[in-house]
C-alpha cells in the first residue's frame, strides 16, 4: 500500500491501518489527532479501506438497519439572527416562503403523511432565535395529538430554549431535541454573530437536563479546517449527543455564503462521515441536507459509515423523492428501522 503524509501504515497483524484503528475504536481507545486526520486526507484510492472500517463500527452498534427522518419547515423566514448558511437569516435575500408556526392541525396531518411513508422520527422544524411561551404550546398540543395516535419519534428544533420551554416539551411528548452546533467554536464567529457557540452548548445541555435525547450536528464546507472538524467531532462525542446530523453546505443564492468555494467533493465528504462514525461509534451518524448535492452518485455509499438518513426536503430547499431513498436502501441490502416506541 501507498502512504501519504497521514497515511498510517499497517499493522503488524496485516490488517489494514483503517480496519486496525476500527478495532481500536471498538475495544474503547479513541483516535489519536493525527489517525483522525489520516481519514479525511486518506488518498481516493483508500476510500473503499477508510469505509470499511466504519462499517465494521456502524455494523457493531446498527447492524444494518436504516432510521429515516422528515422534517417540517413549521415556521420559515422571520429570523433575526445573521447565520451566513441560511436562507431563513435576517441577511438573506434568497426568494423564500415566509409564514408563522403552523397550526395544530397542519402538523398532525403533516405527522401522518410522515407515518405513510415509513418515517420513523418526526423533526418540527421552525425558524427564529428561540421560542415564544405560545409556540412552545402551539407545538406541545400537536405533540400530544400525535402521540395519542401514532408510533412516531418526534424531534423538535426550535431554537434556543429556557429550562421551562423544554420541560413543556417534554412533558408533551417530545422525544428529542435538535440544536446543531453547526461549525467548529474557532470558526464560528465567521458564520453567526447574533449568537455564540456557547449558546448552542448550552441549549443542546438544556436539553438533556429536561430528559430529551440531544441531537447535534455540524454544516460542512463552510470554510472550517480538517483540524477544526476533527475537534468539533470531539464536542460532540464529549456532549453525548445521541444523534448527529452531517449537513453538507447547500450555497443558496441571497445567503452570504452563496459564493463560499465548492470545496466538497464525493470522496472528502465520504471521508467526513467515516471520521464522524470513527469519532463516535455507537451515535447515530444522520446523513443530512446537502447529501444530493455532494455525494451525487456515491449516495448509497454514505451509508456504510451512516446510519440515517433524511428523507424529502430539507426546509426551504428541495431533496430527492422518498421512492429514490427507499430503493437505494433497498439495492443495498439494508433494512428500514420501524419506529417502535
Amino acid at each position: 500500500m501507498s502512504t501519504y503524509p497521514h497515511t498510517p501504515t499497517s499493522n503488524r497483524d496485516g490488517l489494514s491501518p483503517w480496519l486496525s484503528m476500527a478495532y481500536q475504536v471498538l475495544a474503547g481507545k479513541p483516535l489519536s489527532d493525527n489517525q483522525a486526520l489520516s481519514i479525511l486526507e486518506a488518498h481516493d484510492d483508500e476510500l473503499l479501506e477508510v469505509l470499511q472500517g466504519a462499517f465494521i463500527l456502524r455494523k457493531r452498534y446498527f447492524g444494518r438497519k436504516v432510521k429515516l427522518n422528515r422534517i417540517l419547515n413549521a415556521k420559515s423566514g422571520l429570523c433575526p439572527e445573521d447565520c451566513g448558511y441560511c436562507s431563513q437569516s435576517a441577511v438573506s435575500t434568497a426568494a423564500i416562503a415566509k409564514y408563522s408556526l403552523l397550526d395544530k392541525e397542519t402538523i398532525v396531518n403533516e405527522a401522518k403523511l410522515t407515518l405513510k411513508q415509513q418515517i420513523g422520527t418526526f423533526c418540527i422544524v421552525a425558524s427564529g432565535r428561540g421560542p415564544s411561551r405560545r409556540e412552545v404550546e402551539q407545538v406541545a398540543a400537536a405533540v400530544r395529538e400525535i402521540k395519542q395516535s401514532m408510533p412516531l419519534k418526534i424531534c423538535a428544533c426550535l431554537g434556543i430554549l429556557s429550562a421551562e420551554q423544554a420541560q413543556l416539551l417534554k412533558e408533551a411528548g417530545v422525544d428529542r431535541y435538535n440544536h446543531n452546533l453547526n461549525t467548529p467554536r474557532e470558526h464560528f464567529s465567521q458564520i453567526t454573530t447574533t449568537h455564540t457557540y456557547n449558546d448552542r452548548v448550552s441549549t443542546v445541555n438544556q436539553a438533556k437536563l429536561a430528559g430529551l435525547s440531544p441531537c447535534s450536528g455540524c454544516i460542512v464546507g463552510m470554510g472550517e479546517t480538517k483540524q477544526e472538524l476533527i475537534q468539533l467531532a470531539r464536542e460532540l462525542h464529549e456532549l453525548d449527543v445521541d444523534s448527529i446530523p452531517v449537513n453538507f453546505l447547500m450555497r443558496i443564492a441571497g445567503t452570504p455564503l452563496a459564493q463560499q468555494p465548492a470545496a466538497l467533493t464525493p470522496r472528502y465528504a465520504l471521508k467526513v462521515l467515516a471520521l464522524f462514525r470513527y469519532i463516535c461509534p455507537s451515535k447515530e451518524i444522520r446523513i443530512s441536507g446537502g447529501r444530493e448535492l455532494h455525494l451525487r452518485s456515491l449516495q448509497a455509499l454514505g451509508l456504510y459509515a451512516a446510519n440515517s438518513i433524511f428523507v424529502g426536503d430539507y426546509l426551504t430547499e428541495e431533496g430527492q423523492s422518498s421512492s429514490q431513498d427507499h430503493q437505494m436502501i433497498e439495492d443495498l441490502g439494508f433494512e428500514i428501522e420501524v419506529c417502535a416506541l
